[in-house]
């Protein structure tokens, strides 16, 4: 008889034994979610059919992940909880954004912000970042030849005969833009950019120097599993590449690796391209209060420059490259490192500083038709911001502050350029570029409804140009240039209508000063009197996030003074000067419908969309020489732009997805004489995505430009001797396949 109270003893015990009960659902429909994979230290279950899973313990951290949403990680106490898994495709009032340094919902954000989400960019050939930015109102990528690109926020390329330009780019909280104000996007592979958020319009309050804009591109380390993973991609053009991948839990944290390899023979005569790309990121939390991560990226690239073409070239053989370039080896060969450590430090729940520091090295060599410019560059630059959190009469207020500093030192030399071959020095330069700024931002919740948002920065920037030999005969010696240091304000309401829409206004401001490559020339003279752009942003909003639907609607004016421009001289050197100003006024409208989202039947998704850009923007007091251009369309901005998309996902795995995008006619000069024609862009992409246990295997096929339009996706403007066009790839397939291994 003794025995039976001991053994009623054990069974209540393993009765009361601390145990963790999950309910996964779906945070729109509120359905339980199926085969929901949760992990917990290295134990590994799935949902049941009623979106049920039970883990034995107490305090677990439990990550959790399913194909179509994002992924969760979160740490559970014993006791039965709801758990609400976000779709990756969802309404506005679901996405939260960390524009202006304060993460909060998008339909709090008094601001135009858009997110590129990982699958924007999966539903392309994932070769460049071109299409899946482009989709979005109000940004524009061009390639004017495969990985040379150009971005365009709200504005013209007309300042970028190459590069990025008047837009900061941020990578994983580092300024990917150099002190100079140029960025070389095109080091990055698409597997470094897993997500991205785009600010658009002046936003120097918070992110300094550029009227375009900012974006911010987003690769950190998510360690909810150990995993190894591979891609390959096959195409027309010669085009393959190759990626292999790692992720692994060390501790709380972990590492995150990945090596990719991309070749192509390009579309036209002298345009190949080579480049392989090698990140590691390490994500180290030291306690509750403290994390640190680590990025390493080192990119080799190598492409070759086909060179714009004049109508009459352009209609004889669009592939050809222009004469001389091929001779003269037309390319760019640039190898960099970017090395960077950010720690995050929360001193209470209500107040905590993130900082990040870099050192980066660049190696750069350009051989042109009419030169051969030779680079060596060191730059290093950090940035850091405390967030508080509190309340002032009752209302709650959270303060930002912080600074950003770069600084970068280049020698650079300009040689003749025999066959491809670097010949006698033309001039060299000691070259150092530097800014700077401070900025504050306060946010008032006015009201439960009403948040009021002011923000402020000054910024200092100069540049120090050290000219060693002039072959010319030109004077040599220390030259400098420093902008007034600038004010830049932004002022802001947003209202919340309901739960599910909110409407709001800005005022913000913006400067651009010219760029290293805008005031040292190819041709050797220094334009020190070019003044920076200064520019001013009125802009209001709605948004509607409810259920199923989303839509917004931004209108916005730009008033922009000291507009730089540019113009060719007799031998093809493009040039700069100031140029007035410019009205910039335009609209952007987005709408998102789920026919169908996680249905129980044979179409799991049904996803259609539509967004439209209209750009109105005119010179203003626009004269040179004997031309008067004042009333003029901008040159380089098409007025009208449509894109709609059609994504289908079935339950056994299988998807499509589906492109188009009109572009309106482009004016190509500041006289309006030369547009490039309207066109549309069909791309297309099908699939097939499967869990197999501890496997993930996807295989794709897919078609860009289904259509076979001839186009240029980024033309030359204001070009000498009519060679404005780059003409972009004819109709060209493409497929691959993706595997993962999860251990």
């Amino acid at each position: 008889m003794k025995k039976a109270p001991t053994l009623l003893f054990f069974l209540i015990s393993l009765g009361l034994q601390a145990q963790i009960q999950l309910k996964i659902t779906d945070q729109i429909t509120g359905l339980p979610l199926e085969n929901v994979r949760a992990k917990s230290d290295r134990t590994i279950l799935r949902t049941n059919a009623s979106g049920m899973v039970a883990f034995p313990g107490e305090n677990l951290k439990i990550s959790f992940a399913l194909e179509g949403y994002e992924t969760m990680e979160k740490t559970f106490s014993n006791g039965e909880f709801d758990v609400q898994l976000i779709p990756t495709v969802l309404n506005l009032s679901a996405v939260t954004v960390t524009a202006f340094e304060s993460e909060r919902p998008l339909l709090e954000q008094s601001a135009a912000v858009v997110t590129v989400s990982e699958r924007d960019f999966s539903r392309f050939n994932e070769i460049s970042p071109v299409n899946a930015f482009n989709q979005k109102a109000g940004v524009r990528i061009e390639e004017r030849a495969p990985a040379s690109y150009r971005v365009s926020i709200r504005g013209s390329s007309l300042r970028s005969p190459f590069g990025v330009r008047n837009v900061k780019v941020y990578w994983n909280e580092v300024p990917f833009t150099s002190p100079d104000g140029t960025t070389s996007l095109n080091l990055l592979d698409l597997s470094n950019i897993r997500t991205s958020e785009v600010v658009k319009g002046p936003s120097g309050s918070i992110y300094g120097a550029g009227n375009g804009g900012a974006i911010s591109l987003y690769s950190q380390p998510t360690l909810g599993e150990n995993r190894i993973s591979t891609d390959f991609l096959a195409g027309d053009f010669g085009l393959s590449r190759f990626r292999l991948g790692l992720s692994q839990q060390v501790g709380e944290g972990g590492i995150e690796a990945s090596f990719v390899s991309q070749k192509s023979d390009g579309y036209r005569e002298h345009s190949a391209v080579d480049r392989q790309v090698f990140q590691l990121g390490g994500f180290f939390p030291i306690s509750e209060k403290q994390e640190i991560r680590t990025q390493l990226l080192i990119s080799d690239l190598d492409y070759q420059i086909p060179g714009a073409l004049n109508e009459a070239q352009v209609t004889a053989n669009p592939k050809q490259a222009r004469p001389g370039s091929v001779n003269q080896n037309s390319s760019i060969s640039q190898q960099a490192i970017l090395l960077s450590v950010g720690h995050l430090y929360r001193f209470n729940e209500e107040t905590s500083n993130t900082t990040t520091i870099y050192l980066n090295t660049n190696n750069f060599k350009n051989p042109f038709i009419l030169d051969y410019k030779k680079e060596l560059g060191f730059g290093y630059g950090a940035r850091t911001k405390f967030t508080h959190d509190t309340k002032i009469f009752g209302k709650a207020l959270r303060l930002i502050a912080g600074a950003e500093y770069q600084n970068g030192i280049t020698d650079a030399q300009n040689f003749g350029n025999r066959n491809g071959i670097a010949d006698t020095v033309r001039f060299a330069d000691k070259l150092r570029t530097y800014q700077g700024f401070v900025f504050q931002q306060a946010e008032l919740n006015l009201s439960e409804k009403l948040l009021f948002t002011l923000g402020l920065s000054e910024n200092f920037s100069g540049y120090e140009i050290d000219r060693q030999i002039d072959a010319a005969g030109g004077p040599t010696g220390l030259q400098t240039r420093t902008f007034d240091p600038i004010v830049v304000p932004r002022v802001a309401l947003n209202y919340r209508l309901n739960p599910f829409s909110s409407i709001y206004g800005s005022i913000s401001s913006g400067f651009s000063p010219p760029t290293i490559d805008e005031v040292r020339t190819n041709e050797g003279s220094l334009n020190l009197d070019l003044e920076a752009e200064k520019g001013v942003n009125y802009e209001m909003g709605y948004r509607l996030g409810k259920e199923k639907f989303n839509l917004e609607l931004i209108a916005y004016y730009l008033k922009l003074d000291e507009t730089i421009t540019t113009f060719t001289n007799e031998n093809g050197v493009v040039l700069f000067r100031n140029a007035g100003s410019t009205d910039q006024k335009g609209i952007e409208a987005s709408l998102d419908y789920a026919i169908l989202r996680n249905s129980s039947g044979f179409i799991k998704d049904f996803l259609v969309g539509t967004a439209y850009t209209g750009q109105f923007f005119k010179f203003v007091d626009y004269a040179k020489t004997d031309n008067d251009f004042s009333g003029n369309d901008l040159t380089g901005v098409p007025p009208h732009n449509l894109v709609s998309r059609l994504d289908l996902r079935t339950r056994p795995g299988i998807y499509l997805n589906i492109t188009h995008q009109f572009t309106d006619q482009i004016p190509l000069n500041d006289a309006n004489t030369v547009f490039q024609e309207s066109y549309d862009l069909v791309n297309l992409r099908a699939g097939w995505v499967k869990s197999l246990g501890n496997f993930d295997l996807e295989l794709f096929v897919g078609v860009d430009n289904l259509l076979d339009e001839r186009y240029s996706l980024g033309n030359d403007l204001n070009a000498f001797a009519g060679r404005f066009y780059q003409p972009a790839p004819t109709r060209n397939w493409y497929g691959g396949v993706k595997v993962g291994w999860r251990y």
